[in-house]
């Protein structure tokens, strides 16, 4: 049993975050394709996280936890790559205009910062050293800073990646410009699947795409090992994933707690919060300040 917690987001900023202790029930991209539920993990004391499941399989899920109280559902697209084509068949997928923004990107950023390296680490060493210059990085986007989401660097997560390491089974890398990395891409291998676990990078390099040029270049490195079947970018939407993915499955996350008065008044104070954000936002859509207000609640 861990503990988790139910967070009070506007964008991409937490406003408050309550723990609860919560066991997962997470869905990796086979089992959403396979439509079969995965060994169902024992309650925690408040209940169970759902991570990434089926839509159409909510009904099922919930009657394995019956009497528990359902919140703080997120209904997203999960997009994938099919990584059983070429490269090049890959590219073709994008329109004509796209393939240009994306090789304008990285000319610009070569043009700029003097050229720029991408380094690939596979081995404990290689990932070692990936740790050492991600970690300080990853400090610095807003991922971390803002929704806690940077790269782990407790020890028993080094521990793990070294150990996925160790059996071939962790692809991480780097983009250098500048004399200094400025991206990183971690990519922990589940199978014939690679897992984006955790892309981050120097807020001060975002006006050169430099997420986007490193994982283009990542993408033809993994597509030449013809090795995998999927690149599965979890769960949540966003621009980057329905660029990047060829394919998308409805998913859904979702808390299960026990019916307690606590866990009833926090998950309703959660929808509440929800709603309240969601008619703001309508309001900026309307007024055309939600890019600004965007901008704001990043910085």
């Amino acid at each position: 049993m861990g503990t988790a917690a139910i967070d009070f987001t506007v964008g991409s900023r937490r406003l408050l975050s309550v723990p609860r202790a919560l066991s997962t029930w997470a869905f990796s991209l086979e089992d959403v394709l396979a439509g079969v539920l995965p060994a169902l993990p024992p309650s925690g004391r408040d209940g169970v996280r759902v991570l990434s499941a089926p839509t159409v399989q909510l009904p099922a899920i919930t009657a394995r936890y019956p009497g528990f109280i359902a919140g703080g559902r997120q209904d997203y697209r999960r997009h994938y790559i099919d990584m059983t084509q070429s490269f090049d068949d890959y590219m073709a997928q994008f329109s004509g205009k796209t393939r240009s923004t994306l090789r304008r990107k990285a000319r610009k950023l070569g043009d700029e910062a003097g050229g720029y390296t991408v380094t690939e680490h596979r081995t404990p060493a290689q990932v070692e050293a990936f740790l050492v210059a991600a970690l300080p990085l990853s400090a610095r986007t807003y991922q971390a800073r803002l929704l806690d989401a940077g790269l782990p660097e407790s020890p028993e997560a080094r521990r793990a990646m070294l150990e996925a390491a160790e059996a071939d089974g962790m692809r991480a890398f780097l983009l250098h410009a500048g004399g200094q990395p400025v991206a990183y891409l971690a990519l922990p291998v589940m199978g014939q699947t690679l897992v984006y676990a955790h892309l981050g990078y120097d807020p001060e390099w975002a006006r050169l795409s430099v997420g986007t040029v490193l994982q283009m270049d990542a993408l033809e490195r993994l597509f030449g090992e013809n090795r995998y079947r999927w690149f599965d970018f979890t769960e949540g939407d966003g621009a980057h994933k329905d660029m990047f993915g060829t394919h998308a499955a409805a998913c859904s996350s979702l808390v299960l707690l026990e019916p307690t008065l606590a866990n009833r008044s926090l998950l309703g104070a959660r929808a509440a919060f929800d709603a309240g954000v969601l008619s703001a936002k309508a309001l900026a859509q309307r007024s055309g300040a939600l890019g600004r207000i965007r901008a704001v609640l990043r910085a």
